[in-house]
């Protein structure tokens, strides 16, 4: 057969544009050999003629996966089912009988840790990250490398050998994107039935090189005679008129105008923070108000979107149960990580009393039902932990035991010095301590292979529902409208942020995964305090600002140190964003525009070695195994 790979005609029409109900964003596009003539181009002249812009779907950016990774988990898994429903499609599963993976650069460099292999096979399968029964991943995995046995889309064998069929190019980065995978499979006299590559660019989206444009990837390096002016530009106005995207105003804004030709485009496209801000005053409008109406575009009811958020919301609330409750006492791994979120939990409620644990305010645990407070885990490991509670110095805490026969705190230092020591001491900051607990508990969950709201990523899935959870526990009357008012604000930020820069820690470093979800729970934050449209993109600018240039160094390539802590800091420095703009009187320097163009410069200029590859930093200066298991 003609060794040349053709593109199928199946061309994947732009989210944005979509004239049918809504569908989760996919690259649909596949280099099939048995597709149309070489010479052949899809007419993608309607692509290419729009104008730019950031509005995706808040269920875009806020999808339900699995850990540990978004990029390389959850982006795989789609890139392997999308593979094979591409074959069935046309014909050619039944013909497979060999399978080939190739992952490259980061993939390659850390994916083991990120459980890159599970989640590819398991995609071939036909598994879906939304939908899988998370404890079956482990099982099903070593069912496959025990028997050299896969089952593609869960109706065809074929032999599978993991050490001959998937090969690692760490050294060698795809152009497209770091995070890139080839895919071929061959008939039974070792012809090529059909290949493709995919780029999982980051919060479980994946493309394919000839569909990026579509997925408003800002400054890919893309082939610039065939795409629209407006994606090459730098500046953030972008008013300049040969663009034809915006039109200036009398105060210096720029509105998004949506090309006659497209009538069937959300209402409200924006495609930076300063465009964004104009809406909210010609409409009077808040920013969750301008998403909500625009998602009612993708042919979604009031009822359907309010469902599909609170739904959101209680898998977020899920994993935090999940994390401060569970038994297991370590993360998988080699680095033996020891959990932390269930002691810290128990500390918090226990008070400054032994024995009680349900102290404080109620706790919602499903979105919008109302629930008594979370527990520790029963029967003997619970009351073991809580044994070692009153000894563990390491860590954060909820108060003093007064528990009669509790030894003595000892003093390090010289007693008879001028200067004296001081005695050990444990204080309660609630805010700091809540947001820290629920942080790290999705991060434990996250880091274990558990079911995960990507927020946008994974990486950084703990500080978007610690912030809301700290709200909807501690400040909010009414935690239906705090929850669909947080999201819906977060992900415009999040728009931003992907259309202006990148959510990709292999692309940006760690500032595209904790710095963006920092900038969007700020965002939220501020939003359910009742702060105007311009306060709340000021919140973002302040929280994304002191996370430019974060590096991604995980320790063994795995999602733990130091990613679980950093989402942490991540909460409380979200939360300090948003009271430091609202308290700011409306006066700053530095717009969101302006930080969102600095982040990208900052990632176009990091070295690779800081982006998600573990070729630098604390994943090499650390020696596994850690000497301090709670690192």
């Amino acid at each position: 057969m003609n060794s040349l790979l053709r593109r199928s005609t199946r061309f994947r029409i732009p989210r944005t544009t979509l004239r049918r109900p809504y569908q989760p964003p996919v690259a649909r596009l596949s280099y099939l050999a048995s597709a149309v003539p070489h010479d052949e181009e899809p007419d993608n002249s309607a692509t290419l003629n729009r104008a730019e812009h950031a509005v995706i779907s808040t269920f875009d950016l806020f999808s339900i996966g699995v850990g540990p990774s978004s990029s390389h988990t959850v982006g795989p898994m789609r890139a392997g089912k999308i593979f094979v429903t591409d074959l069935e499609e046309l014909g050619l599963l039944e013909k497979v009988h060999m399978i080939k993976i190739t992952l490259y650069g980061s993939l390659a460099a850390t994916g083991k840790g990120h459980h890159t292999p599970q989640a590819i096979l398991l995609g071939l399968e036909g598994s879906d990250p939304e939908t899988i029964s998370t404890g079956t991943i482990p099982s099903r995995y070593e069912a496959i490398l025990s028997n050299k046995s896969l089952v593609l889309n869960g109706t065809h064998h074929v032999h599978y050998d993991m050490d001959r069929d998937m090969i690692w190019r760490w050294d060698q980065v795809l152009k497209t994107h770091p995070n890139g995978m080839r895919f071929s499979c061959f008939g039974s006299q070792g012809e090529l039935l059909a290949t493709n590559e995919y780029f999982s660019v980051g919060g479980g989206f994946v493309v394919n090189d000839k569909t990026k444009i579509d997925e408003n990837l800002f400054y890919k390096g893309v082939d610039k005679k065939k795409i629209d002016p407006a994606r090459l530009a730098q500046s953030h106005s972008l008013s300049e008129p040969d663009h034809a995207i915006g039109s200036p105003k009398d105060d210096g804004a720029t509105d998004f105008k949506v090309p006659p030709q497209d009538p069937n485009m959300p209402p409200f496209l924006f495609h930076s923070g300063d465009s964004l801000l104009n809406l909210t005053r010609k409409h009077n409008m808040t920013i969750a108000q301008l998403v909500y109406d625009n998602e009612k575009h993708f042919h979604m009811t009031d009822r359907q979107i309010r469902e599909k958020i609170m739904t959101i919301w209680r898998v977020m609330d899920e994993c935090i149960r999940t994390g401060v409750t569970t038994a297991e006492r370590t993360l998988p791994g080699r680095l033996g990580l020891r959990r932390r979120a269930p002691a810290l939990y128990r500390r918090l409620m226990r008070g400054f009393y032994p024995g009680i644990s349900s102290s404080g305010p109620s706790l919602i645990t499903s979105g919008d039902t109302i629930s008594g407070s979370i527990e520790g885990p029963p029967g003997s490991q619970h009351e073991e932990a809580r044994k070692e509670d009153v000894d563990d110095d390491s860590s954060f805490s909820g108060g003093r035991s007064l528990a009669s026969g509790a030894r003595p705190a000892r003093v390090i230092g010289a007693l008879d010095h001028a200067i004296l020591p001081m005695p050990p001491r444990k204080t309660v900051f609630p805010a700091m301590d809540f947001l820290s607990c629920y942080a790290i508990a999705v991060n434990e969950v996250n880091a274990s292979g558990g079911r995960i709201v990507t927020s946008p990523t994974n990486g950084a899935a703990g500080i978007i529902p610690a912030v809301l959870k700290y709200i909807v526990e501690f400040i909010s009357d009414d935690p239906e409208k705090s929850v669909v008012t947080f999201l819906l604000t977060a992900s415009a930020i999040g728009m931003l942020f992907k259309r202006g820069a990148t959510i990709s820690a292999a692309e940006g470093g760690c500032q595209a995964e904790v710095g963006v979800a920092c900038s969007m729970a700020a965002a939220g934050y501020a939003a359910c305090m009742g702060a105007s449209p311009e306060i709340v993109l000021q919140a973002a600018e302040i929280a994304i600002e002191h996370n430019l240039g974060l590096t991604c160094d995980p320790i063994d390539g795995l999602v733990q140190v130091p990613c679980i802590e950093r989402n942490s800091l991540g909460a409380v420095k979200a939360v300090t964003a948003g009271q430091l703009a609202m308290a700011s009187d409306g006066i700053y320097r530095v717009t969101l525009d302006e930080a969102i163009e600095a982040m990208r410069l900052t990632a176009t200029d990091m070295s690779v070695k800081y982006k998600e590859t573990s070729l630098s930093g604390l994943a090499t200066t650390v020696k596994i195994p850690l000497t301090v298991p709670a690192c």
